[in-house]
């Protein structure tokens, strides 16, 4: 029923069935208002649409004669259109005057010779009528009386009509043909008094454009307001149009007749700069032919649907009633009307038009009559001038025009836009980088906003002294939707800015990371850094370690990032290419791009004294899509332990997976092979194939020799007594203020589940500080046994784990009194081993701790942790503490592992 459907009217929509011969563009909405139904069709766009009735398995075209003959009236909006129909029109389907359907075809079509034709056929219901019901429309003019029934004090003036007059009528045959019953009444004749008596015939009136129906129980008579029977009368002040006929009906020697009148307002409004008054007589003379005259109900609506007080009230209309008038108060520019915009000699107005309601309900104590009376009425304001506003955003500094204009109607569309004397469309415009929208606003209005960066070449610039002139001159071509009026905006704009000097990029070749260095140019310089296809965002910056110093910015991004493309292995080598990029944050337009290029050491292949091996394969740009999880060895069943999308791993012994042994001078050569299975590969694929070789030496002796003495710089312990112990414990979060218990060993942890281990010296000298050296993962409790992965190396973090430990730091406590005697870091549930059926059920955790002089800080293997707890940039170690003593290795007590299916 709409958004304002809190009016529980007397009518039901019983069907409505919408069929599209095309593929459908519009919506269709039927509503059922009382005497009327209502129905929006629309967004209509450039289309227009043809209105045609289906009656007696014929198509029927809706000409303005028709339509104020039958009660149909077509009302234009902004993109959509209102029929309003009555019940008792000419072609609908009247079943015993309380269910009424009618069946209407809407064709859409337009200027590209594409059209849809839609069927809407809807039913209404409406049973409360009364004795008398008036509807006035701007189109047409309609009165429905009922037809007076037997008195037992008087002789019966007609019998029951015949059911032939159950069918409605016909506009195009008269009904004095019709075939009826002898004992039935025939209208013998209309009388219109204009106020002079005009006899004619039920022919001669429809010839006219008059519409007369004789329902099973009601007479309607229907006219134009323009009717040459019609005549003007004064009511109170307010121009009403009246139609006052007389129907004659006769059978055999009985003769009777119908008195109806309906007059209807033709003006009675006024408007000032905010306000519209719209005032409709109290006491509607010309209607009104008793004393006795009571007013029972008022009600008032927009688009022919009623609103109560709430929404009127949030609409800000109001409704005052005297002993004069009913007046109507509607805010200009309120909710349900519709600004309309015309040009005129490039100027710009706009109009307001709504289409408020007013339906009253009177009886007449005389008579004992109630009259239903409803009038659909339209007020357009005149046509006011506005003078369009552009407003210049513009920012120095940001080297970019900003501009909007506006305000304008909704009917208003920006066709395209002039940049010294190039013509772009919208679309053009923003697929250069302008960004051109239209904003809306709550009282329909709406604003254009565009953006020109200066670095584009339809911006004149002009060099004067260190500074630049940015000069553009604009010109915005606009439309007005209903009658494609041209309106053409003229604009010219300056900005002056300092000359700025860009930021320059730079990188050099580092340990196992690429060096970057940006240095900045003129001061607000704006800019954005792009590492490969991604952002450098605060987050990235700080994994890179990113540092200010003042005129420029450094950071380190390792070969291994995922920002870095592999372009080729070259013996113990890997190249990798970090692509890097200035753009400008407005428009992302790069002003400057770089990339460095670096061989880096990288040990992919690992050789074990028990004969295991371990690869390392990694995804090339020039294989972009490979899935590296297909890839095998020479047996295509070993594939790899762990792959994500830049990574593959796989470990195997010398004497499976079709390794292959040669023997040469002293040593034994094993080699193997990784590479795509050829089922997998297509004719114009890129190979992929990576040589795994390892060494053994089989005829050798190793000596190893070495000199006790005491180096100056080597620290040294003096005899006493006491111990140091040192213990490891997991913790059930990364609060590290719970631990589990031996009693619940093994732990179960899903896979890539974070663990959380804490290692800590027993010991309360201050002196001493405890740091870790290596930390590795086994599937038994040996810490020897293989396969092995590698958590810390050397004090840092696995740099080829794509899932890397985080080490946490250690603050005093309650706990914790020295926090040099601790360390924390957390981990994934080896994520890096994906093939769960290579794990066992359980894995350990080992860590090899050295224990050093806090107070003798010299280079060595006490140099304390990475540059940065979390930061692995690189693996350097920085100078601290030097090793006092080094502790047995510690071993965490076993984790179950979880599976996931």
């Amino acid at each position: 029923m709409g958004p304002y459907s809190r009016w529980l009217v007397l009518c039901l929509i019983l069907v409505v069935t919408i069929q599209a011969e095309t593929k459908p563009s519009i919506s269709i909405q039927v509503d059922c208002l009382g005497n009327v139904m209502r129905v929006i069709a629309g967004p209509l766009g450039l289309n227009f649409l043809e209105v045609s009735v289906g009656y007696n398995n014929s198509i029927i075209p809706v000409t303005q004669r028709l339509a104020s003959q039958c009660g149909i009236s077509l009302w234009n909006h902004p993109g959509h259109i209102e029929l309003y129909v009555s019940l008792q029109n000419c072609f609908a389907h009247n079943v015993e005057d309380r269910d009424f359907t009618t069946t209407l075809n809407l064709r859409v079509y337009g200027a590209a010779d594409e059209e849809e034709t839609y069927h809407v056929s809807d039913t209404c219901h409406y049973p409360a009528w009364a004795s008398r019901e008036i509807i006035c429309d701007p189109d047409y003019m309609e009165v429905s009386v009922r037809r007076a029934l037997q008195d037992d004090s008087q002789p019966i003036p007609f019998s029951p009509l015949s059911e032939e007059w159950n069918k409605p009528a016909d506009p195009r045959r008269s009904a004095e043909h019709m075939d009826l019953h002898s004992s039935a009444f025939q209208i013998k004749a209309i009388v219109f008094f204009s106020p002079d008596e005009r006899p004619m015939s039920v022919t001669q009136a429809l010839g006219k454009g008059y519409g007369v129906t004789n329902g099973p129980t009601r007479l309607v008579v229907r006219g134009s307001p323009t009717a040459p029977e019609a005549y003007q009368q004064d009511v109170a002040g307010v121009p009403m149009t009246i139609l006052h006929t007389s129907t004659i009906f006769e059978k055999k020697w009985i003769a009777s007749q119908i008195d109806t009148a309906v007059a209807c307002p033709t003006g009675g409004f006024s408007v000032t700069d905010n306000t519209i008054s719209w005032f409709m007589p109290r006491h509607i003379d010309p209607l009104i032919s008793a004393d006795g005259f009571k007013l029972l109900e008022v009600h008032m609506g927009v688009n022919g649907q009623r609103l109560d007080a709430e929404e009127m009230a949030a609409r800000q209309y109001t409704l005052v009633i005297n002993d004069v008038h009913i007046i109507t108060k509607i805010p200009v520019g309120a909710i349900g009307g519709y600004m309309k915009s015309a040009v005129k000699d490039n100027e710009y107005y706009t109009s307001y038009t709504i289409a408020p309601m007013l339906e009253l309900l009177w009886a007449e104590d005389m008579t004992g009559e109630v009259t239903r009376y409803k009038v659909l009425f339209s007020i357009t304001t005149p046509m006011a001038h506005m003078q369009p506003q552009l407003i210049d955003n513009t920012v120095q500094g940001e080297h970019l025009f900003r501009v909007s204009l506006g305000t304008f109607a909704a009917d208003v569309v920006l066709w395209n836009i002039t940049l010294s004397g190039v013509v772009l469309s919208v679309a053009e415009c923003n697929a250069r980088g302008f960004n051109v929208q239209e904003l809306g606003s709550q009282n329909g209005f709406k604003t254009f906003t565009l953006q020109v960066p200066f670095t584009d070449p339809l911006v004149l610039k002009t060099n004067e002294e260190g500074t630049t002139l940015y000069s553009l001159h604009l010109v915005f071509g606009l439309h007005v939707l209903h009658d494609s009026s041209p309106l053409a905006y003229a604009v010219d704009l300056d900005s002056r800015a300092v000359d700025q000097v860009a930021p320059v990029l730079s990188g050099s070749c580092a340990h196992e990371v690429f060096d970057i260095i940006v240095n900045y140019g003129t001061p607000d310089f704006h800019f954005q850094i792009f590492l490969g296809k991604r952002s450098l965002t605060p987050t990235l910056a700080q994994q890179y370690g990113l540092t200010d110093h003042g005129t420029h910015i450094a950071f380190a991004v390792p070969f291994t990032d995922q920002s870095a493309v592999f372009e080729v292995i070259e013996h113990s080598h890997i190249k990798s290419r970090l692509d890097m990029a200035l753009r400008y944050p407005e428009t992302s337009e790069v002003f400057q791009a770089f990339s460095v290029s670096c061989s880096f050491p990288s040990t992919l292949t690992e050789c074990y004294p028990n004969g295991t091996m371990t690869a390392m394969a990694v995804k090339f740009e020039s294989v972009p899509t490979m899935n590296l999880s297909q890839l095998t060895l020479n047996d295509p069943t070993c594939g790899p332990v762990y792959t994500d999308d830049r990574f593959a791993s796989f470990t195997f012994s010398v004497n499976s997976c079709g390794t292959t042994r040669k023997f040469l001078s002293n040593v034994l050569l094993y080699e193997n092979e990784i590479s795509l299975p050829e089922s997998m590969t297509g004719v114009d694929d890129p190979e992929y194939e990576l040589k795994v070789k390892c060494y053994y030496a089989y005829n050798a002796t190793n000596s190893l020799s070495f000199i006790a003495a005491h180096a100056n710089n080597e620290p040294y312990a003096e005899p006493a007594g006491g111990g140091l112990e040192v213990v490891i414990r997991m913790a059930s979060d990364e609060s590290y203020t719970m631990f589990h218990g031996p009693e619940e060993y093994p732990i179960p942890k899903y896979l890539q589940e974070p663990f959380f281990f804490e290692v800590e010296l027993i010991s309360t000298n201050p002196h001493v500080s405890l740091e870790l050296e290596n930390c590795w993962a086994t599937l038994t409790a040996d810490s020897s046994s293989l396969p092995r992965w590698n958590l810390i190396i050397n004090g840092c973090p696995n740099l080829l784990d794509p899932n890397r430990v985080v080490f946490h730091p250690v603050y005093t406590d309650s706990r914790v009194q020295i926090p040099s005697h601790y360390k924390r870091f957390e981990g994934q549930m080896f994520a890096f081993a994906m093939d769960q059926d290579f794990l066992s059920d359980q894995l350990f955790v080992h860590c090899d701790v050295v224990l050093c002089d806090a107070n003798n800080i010299m280079d060595g293997p006490c140099s304390g942790q990475c540059p940065s707890h979390g930061n692995e940039i690189d693996g350097l170690r920085r100078p601290g503490q030097n090793r006092v003593q080094s502790s047995n290795e510690l071993s965490s007590g076993p984790i179950s592992i979880i599976k996931n299916n």
